[in-house]
């Protein structure tokens, strides 16, 4: 069977932030929170200076810690991969928000539960591509079958770079294009706060 997922290509991001605004503008979400990020960080000192954006989401993973610790079944891992949450059984307690290892699951105070990013799941369903996919301007993004991803995008695609968790922990289905800069040591990186 298929397992979807994620597709992020470092070199050609610019960090506009353009995915992060579309997502937030389609899941209406409340000021402060996000399903997509776009962190920006520094390497090396002046003048041998380097930079790399990092747009990151749910990563819908093969073995969800979120799914896994849910009491109610609220979070569920679907047959095709992405990790969809339902609304309607979540009672708020916040256990998914402490084990994602990349932070995803998100408390909406304004609602008393957690929500988070399902890929855009009705929208695939009529056709269409997740919102932050679309709005890229760079084509930085994609969404679709893992292995069809990595044909499509070629070899040296990782999982995992210093900056987030160990890839063996949940299995996380977001392949990234790496520009060199992201290999290096997390402790050596700086992040900008925009």
């Amino acid at each position: 069977m298929a397992q979807l997922g994620f597709y992020f290509d470092a070199t050609k991001c610019i960090g506009c932030r353009v995915c992060q605004i579309a997502c937030k503008d389609k899941n209406r979400l409340p000021i402060g929170t996000l399903f997509r990020t776009v962190n920006s960080y520094t390497a090396g000192e002046y003048p041998n200076i380097s930079g790399f954006n990092l747009s990151m989401s749910c990563n819908h993973c093969e073995n969800p810690a979120c799914v896994a610790i849910c009491p109610t079944g609220a979070m569920y891992k679907t047959e095709e991969g992405p990790v969809l949450h339902d609304d309607e059984m979540c009672i708020g307690c916040k256990s998914c928000t402490l084990v994602c290892p990349y932070k995803q699951p998100k408390f909406v105070a304004e609602l008393g539960i957690v929500q988070k990013c399902d890929s855009c799941y009705a929208i695939r369903k009529a056709g269409g591509v997740p919102v932050c996919v679309d709005a890229c301007p760079m084509r930085a993004l994609d969404f679709g079958d893992m292995d069809e991803l990595a044909a499509k995008y070629g070899e040296g695609l990782v999982t995992e770079i210093p900056v987030l968790p160990p890839a063996d922990m949940t299995g996380p289905h977001t392949l990234i294009k790496a520009k060199e800069a992201m290999m290096t040591p997390a402790e050596e990186l700086k992040e900008f706060i925009y």
